[in-house]
Formats: C-alpha cells, structure tokens, sequence
C-alpha cells in the first residue's frame, strides 16, 4: 500500500512494541509517509531484521531509532521515556502498541503473578510511558496519542484471556478519558482495535483449528494483516486526515464485531 511520502514529513513519531506485528508495520507506515520514528522493539531486536527493517530505503533508516526495554517491569516505561528524549526532545505522535496476552489463564487459576505481569506491561507501562511524554506532547503543534486496544475488549475474548481482554478495556476507557483531558492542550487520542490479525500473537495464543474457524466466520472470510491495521493509525494520527476526531475507538476487523 502506498502512502503519502509527505504526510508525516518533519514529525517525530514514537511507536512502542514496533519490533514485530502490528507495531512494526505501524512503524514503517509512518517512514514510508516521511516522519522520524522512534521504535521500540521490546526486550530485545531479534524481530526487528525480520519485521521492521527490511527493504527501508537508506533515507527511511536514517529517520528510524530502535530502542529497547522490557515494558513489563517496574520503572520501565519511565527509563524507555529518558532514552527517547534524550534522542531528541520532540514527540508529535505517541503510538501506544506494546501488550500481549501473556497466555491463556483460566478465570480460576488467576495468580497475583499472572494479574501483575498482564497489568503491568499493558495498563501500567502506557500510563506511566504517556505521563511521562506528556511534557513534549503538549509543546507539539497539534500533537496525537493513539492506543492500541483490542477486539476483546469489546467481546470479552476466548477463554482465558480475561485479564488481558479486561486490561484492554481499560485502555479504551482511558482513551476516552485522557482525549477528554487533553483536548484542552490541542492533543488527541485515539484508538485502534484490531480484531483476529494473523501475526505471531495469535500462534502463541490460538491453535491453527481455531483461527480456521475464526476466519470462516469473519464476514470478509479472512483474517486480518498487520498491514490492514497500519492504515488506521495513520489516519488518526495525521492532523489533515482527522483534526476534527477524538475519544474514538476505531474497529480493525473486517466485520469480526459491529458495534
């Protein structure tokens, strides 16, 4: 998919969880339309040469800085904030994408562990990543947050994703909350919700059987790419595109869930 080479074109754009997946593909979306992205690839980079990388043109890595932290740790996100502003003290687009699932636990055999390890990295390290952003957010001229939400967090998702779907939802409320807050400092937030997209996510997650059927189902009979789902980050992230949009929630999904 081509985009406008000039859309982004001297903004400074930080995308967490863009090693691989939907973060990746989000990450060169932005490249392709001209900003300077700031990647982070998670724990380590071992995806980024897969994923994120290959075939940029010279002048695209020029604009792109890999960074890494583990976001599910305490204090994390706060050091992942120092890191990035010490590479440049402008932040005019903030992609909240980092989260997984963790696996599959059963509502009965929620552990203290599980609860703190799925909180921390999905709810706890955006909040504390955004906080600390939100000084060179508000300098920007017309800054924008997008979140990554989730499909569960409408339908509850499959068994044993309770936390993580719950988590989600938090996020999504706290979208809203935050695009209401913010409003007032010419900053918007926003959201994407992506339904059943076919990355490594859902191999770890969801048997070859189960993903058959989810498709079967799906009313355009296919499962979503990463590269479906860039496009909406874009959108709402580009002032021309969508100045006018805020607190909302836009489904991913090819008709997966209508509401």
């Amino acid at each position: 998919m081509g985009f406008d080479e000039n859309l982004f074109a001297g903004r400074r754009v930080v995308v967490t969880g863009a090693g691989r997946g939907i973060g990746a593909a989000v990450a060169r979306a932005f490249l392709a339309s001209g900003a300077s992205v700031v990647a982070h690839a998670g724990r380590s980079d071992a995806y980024v040469a897969r994923d994120l990388t290959p075939g940029l043109a010279p002048d695209a890595l020029a604009r792109l800085t890999i960074l890494t932290a583990d976001l599910s740790k305490p204090g994390s996100a706060e050091s992942l904030a120092s890191a990035i502003l010490a590479s440049g003290a402008r932040v005019d687009v903030l992609v909240n994408n980092a989260g997984t699932m963790g696996g599959r636990v059963p509502a009965a055999a929620v552990m203290a562990s599980a609860y703190d390890a799925v909180l921390d990295l999905n709810i706890r390290s955006t909040v504390a990543l955004t906080a600390a952003l939100l000084p060179s957010l508000r300098a920007a001229n017309g800054a924008s947050i997008v979140n990554t939400v989730s499909i569960s967090a409408r339908t509850g998702g499959s068994a044993g994703s309770s936390l993580y779907s719950g988590a989600k939802a938090f996020v999504s409320t706290w979208s809203r909350a935050l695009a209401r807050e913010l409003a007032p400092d010419g900053i918007r937030v926003n959201a994407v919700s992506p339904g059943t997209i076919d990355t490594d996510f859902h191999e770890r997650y969801s048997s070859a059987e189960k993903l058959r059927v989810t498709a079967e189902a799906i009313p355009l009979k296919r499962l979503g790419s990463a590269e479906d789902c860039a496009p909406a980050y874009l959108f709402l992230a580009a002032n021309a595109l969508s100045g006018y949009i805020t607190g909302q929630v836009i489904e991913v999904n090819g008709g997966q869930f209508m509401g």
